[in-house]
């Protein structure tokens, strides 16, 4: 057993109850013999089987990058999830490759991140690696709660929440990745501001690219797979909006006024991005447009755009910002 194991495990033993350890179901622990399941910080009852089963998705490490005049797949209002660190040109990872695999471990500047991208959440994070000494490298558990993804780290299969960067089961249960600041725009914005950038090479795997699995999602009445409540204030849950902390403004008041300046926060919205899970063909998505937020000072924000019931189950008591 790993040292950090037996020390988280000496806590954990001071908490944990019998009838917890006989929720675990024999299945997980079969398939997880790694995973230390003493620990867990959510209803075992909550998590399911997206399909999938362990790496059944198969995340990427240490892709290829190749600059922005040499790629010619990519449509020109295609989403790319954009990583600026200083000291490294810019670096797009198109959505048409992270719908299929969720998960890029790579190293930018000096700075391990995973960039990740839950398509029945549309959360498209990015997160520091690090955890204390470590560097953690992630997969794809094929579980999912409230409808997003469940990641694990290879060095001691805990699971972790993609919607929130928290460890959720196993040694690292409580423990929070830090979320670096990140954009999702369409290629054509990210290429022509950047000409000096570097976008994620095609990755050798058999794979639809380009096209969406989940034609018609963002459309749909209901989310996939999902058990808990619907948002407040008669939302459409399948309605994107703005996340910053425990607040979010829907992404229809932002389009429709452009520009919002409230709590310290300046947002925009402008044109150019399709939806990557709308039409089969991800580059011909229906019109979403690009959202930036920055701090009245100028310095960017970490926000994502999830649709409005993972908002509401991941934060439950958070601050909807419907007007003024």
């Amino acid at each position: 057993m790993k040292p950090l194991r037996l020390a988280a495990a000496a806590l954990a033993a001071l908490s944990i109850s019998l009838p917890a350890l006989a929720q675990v179901p024999a299945r997980w622990e079969r398939a997880w013999p790694e995973t230390d399941f003493s620990q867990s910080a959510v209803d075992f009852d909550e998590i399911i089987s997206g399909g999938p089963g362990k790496d059944g998705i198969p995340a990427l490490t240490g892709p290829e990058f190749i600059p922005v005049a040499e790629e010619d797949r990519i449509a020109p209002r295609e989403p790319v999830m954009v990583v600026d660190l200083d000291g490294a040109a810019p670096r797009a990872y198109p959505i048409r490759y992270l719908m299929w695999h969720e998960i890029v471990n790579d190293t930018v500047a000096g700075t391990p991140v995973a960039v990740t991208f839950c398509p029945l959440c549309n959360t498209g994070i990015v997160f520091d690696r690090r955890v204390g000494d470590e560097v953690l490298e992630f997969g794809v558990s094929g579980l999912l709660r409230h409808s997003d993804m469940i990641m694990y780290d290879r060095l001691t299969e805990s699971w972790w929440q993609q919607a929130t960067g928290e460890g959720i089961v196993g040694d690292y249960t409580g423990t929070r990745l830090t979320v670096l600041a990140s954009v999702m725009e369409g290629w054509s914005t990210f290429r022509d501001a950047n000409p000096d950038g570097l976008v994620m090479d095609e990755p050798d795997w058999p794979r639809g690219y380009g096209s969406n699995p989940y034609g018609g999602y963002d459309s749909a009445q209901r989310p996939f797979l999902f058990r808990g409540e619907m948002p407040p204030h008669g939302i459409n849950p399948m309605a994107r909006v703005v996340r910053v902390g425990e607040r979010a403004w829907p992404l229809t008041r932002l389009r429709e006024a452009g520009r919002i300046e409230e709590a310290g926060l300046t947002l925009t919205w402008e044109e150019g991005q399709a939806s990557a899970l709308d039409s089969r063909a991800i580059g011909q998505g229906r019109e979403v447009g690009t959202v930036r937020v920055r701090e009245d000072s100028g310095e960017r924000v970490v926000f994502d755009l999830p649709f409005a019931f993972a908002f509401h189950a991941f934060h439950p008591d958070g601050e909807w910002m419907l007007s003024e």
